[in-house]
């Protein structure tokens, strides 16, 4: 049995530890609240965007956006990463870049080459040991996405797919469901899925038509190429929030586990302790009956 006096460090150390995981649980928890809330007033200007983008993708038009059409040529994909600059969140970068590596084994095995764009340092560093075709990355986002920092890396893929190099574009990241869970998800971003551009009934009516000034090609290469970012803003702001969330219950379970050492190495502090009173005892008593 260990001695007192290392008994006593360690639980000193114990101590220590569980205050600077108290202390992140509740910069987390303020985090987590100021995520949630961007994530959320996110949503209002993505949903209008994706009426108006499901009204263009059903009109009558001459013109068929490049977004909107699947491409037969192209057997590569671009695939864009979102994960944490930090760590200490749990499984969350975990199980997003095993979804990754999972999703690379099965194109890889369809003979198609992926070239990534990684967000987030975590998501990097992996890919660079992995040996990944990374072509663009983005670290420090921070905890406020700006859309001005993200388009530089995203466009490179966005422009890949104009041009015909990549036959299709996806994005994994954390999706936020509430504070206890959270999934990790893959979605393809072009070309654009049908079922994301569904939920408003009036979509569906085959009679839409619009006037275009200047020219079609010119509005729908701004609204889709916005909706694309917009999507991607909203896939950060989500992870954001995800990440913080499990941060938070990460060091809330660290915390607890702490406290529940303490308790641990408390009670063999007092057993070590009573075994030596106990034994000073039977030593006076020995020497006393020797006298």
């Amino acid at each position: 049995m260990a001695g007192s006096k290392e008994i006593r460090t360690k639980i000193k150390s114990v101590q220590n530890t569980r205050k600077i995981t108290k202390a992140m649980e509740m910069v987390a928890a303020s985090k987590m609240r100021k995520a949630q809330e961007r994530m959320r007033h996110a949503r209002p200007y993505g949903d209008k965007i994706r009426v108006i983008a499901s009204h263009l993708a059903h009109a009558n038009t001459e013109y068929r956006h490049p977004f909107l059409a699947k491409r037969g040529g192209a057997k590569d994909i671009g695939l864009i990463i979102v994960t944490s600059d930090k760590g200490l969140c749990g499984g969350l970068n975990t199980n997003a870049l095993r979804l990754t590596v999972n999703k690379l084994k099965e194109w890889q095995g369809e003979g198609r080459n992926v070239q990534l764009t990684a967000i987030g340092n975590k998501g990097f560093g992996f890919l660079q040991r992995v040996g990944g075709n990374v072509v663009s990355h983005l670290t420090g986002v921070g905890d406020t996405p700006h859309m001005d920092r993200l388009i530089g890396p995203v466009k490179l893929q966005i422009d890949a797919y104009s041009e015909g190099r990549i036959g299709a574009l996806y994005i994994v990241y954390t999706r936020f469901i509430n504070t206890m869970k959270q999934e990790p998800v893959i979605e393809q971003l072009l070309p654009l899925p049908a079922e994301r551009l569904e939920g408003d009934s009036r979509a569906a009516r085959p009679n839409w038509d619009y006037l275009y000034e200047p020219e079609a090609r010119v509005v729908l290469d701004q609204l889709l190429t916005r909706y694309v970012e917009q999507i991607i803003y909203q896939a950060v702001a989500e992870n954001l929030a995800s990440e913080q969330s499990a941060r938070m219950v990460a060091m809330k379970a660290a915390s607890d586990n702490a406290s529940s050492l303490i308790d641990q190495l408390t009670l063999v502090y007092n057993k070590s302790r009573q075994a030596a009173i106990t034994k000073e005892l039977s030593e006076i008593v020995g020497g006393a009956a020797a006298v």
